[in-house]
């Protein structure tokens, strides 16, 4: 499999680890769209937010409390957050395995543009 975050999950490609467990990897975005950007993974491959199934929902069950102990220990769980999944074309997903982007450490407001070419 040609994927890139399965690769990166896997140690092929290197990347910048915030967290790890034998599940998911949470590493920084190597384009940040906020002072804090991180992409949140789980090691299995899904390719997007509709492939999932089964048990699939409790492992991204899953990576929603990963993704609250990530905004801990960035120190950005106090001041707030954003966490999105872009799904598809329309969706702006450039990298078709299912991953989270992780944003906080200033105001947010309107952000647009946010897509999986930034990872």
């Amino acid at each position: 499999m040609d994927c890139l975050f399965c690769k990166i999950a896997e140690g092929t490609i290197p990347s910048n680890k915030v967290y790890e467990d034998e599940k998911f990897l949470v590493f920084h975005d190597i384009q940040p769209a906020a002072p804090t950007h991180v992409l949140i993974i789980p090691k299995k491959h899904i390719a997007t937010m509709n492939d999932a199934e089964g048990a699939d929902f409790e492992l991204i069950g899953e990576l929603h409390k990963v993704a609250q102990e990530a905004a801990k220990k960035l120190g950005i769980a106090e001041t707030g957050y954003r966490l999105i999944n872009n799904c598809g074309p329309d969706g702006e997903q450039s990298v078709y395995h299912i991953h989270y982007h992780l944003l906080g450490g200033a105001r947010l407001g309107a952000l647009t543009g946010i897509s999986s070419s930034h990872a």
